[in-house]
Formats: structure tokens, sequence, C-alpha cells
């Protein structure tokens, strides 16, 4: 079918097989590890591509300095250094479903 319903029931297409492809990413994303370091890996985060905090790790070296501020300080780096290979993840990953457009609110 050509004209405007004909263009229109093809991107419908095109839609629906984009959402296909982004709920495929979101679930390889939800599977994947991903590891912040701070300190040489003195704290570690993991995380899911989905930012869900799977563990938090303090090395002994770090425990023993028993100093409160350093250790948040670095759970925070090691917290901020995990969000961002995930951003970077999955910037990536739903960039080669959609073509490198930036649609809102995809993830």
């Amino acid at each position: 079918m050509s004209g405007p319903l004909g263009d229109m029931g093809s991107l419908l297409k095109q839609a629906q097989q984009m959402q296909r492809e982004m709920d495929k990413v979101r679930e390889e994303l939800s599977s994947r590890k991903i590891e912040g370091t701070a300190g040489g890996r003195a704290a570690v985060i993991t995380l899911t591509g989905s930012r869900e905090v799977i563990s938090v790790e303090i090395s002994e070296e770090l425990a023993k300095v028993g100093d409160r501020g350093t250790i948040q300080e670095m759970v925070l780096v090691a917290l901020r250094d995990a969000l961002g290979q995930v951003e970077s993840i999955s910037s990536d990953e739903i960039g080669k479903v959609t073509g490198g457009l930036n649609l809102p609110g995809l993830m």
C-alpha cells in the first residue's frame, strides 16, 4: 500500500522491531557485570548493566587504615567508576540499535 497509511504501517513495523531489539539490549545489560575500582582495587563495586549493585569489596589494607573518610571516598570513587562504565556501555549498545539517534527515555 502506498500513500500516507502505507508509510505509517512501515514506520510502525520499524518501531516494533526497534522495541524488540531494545528489550534484548536491556536483558543483556542486566546480566552483565561491571566493576568499578578505586585506589588500585582498594575498593571494588560490582554493578549489573542495569545499575543494580551486586557487591562492595574493601581490601584488607584499606580496612586496616580504619579511616572512615578514606574508606567512604574510595567507595564513592569506585561507584562513580562503575556507573560511568555502565553509562558508556549502555550508550554504545543503544547506539547500535538506534543508529546513533538520541532518543530520550529509551533506557
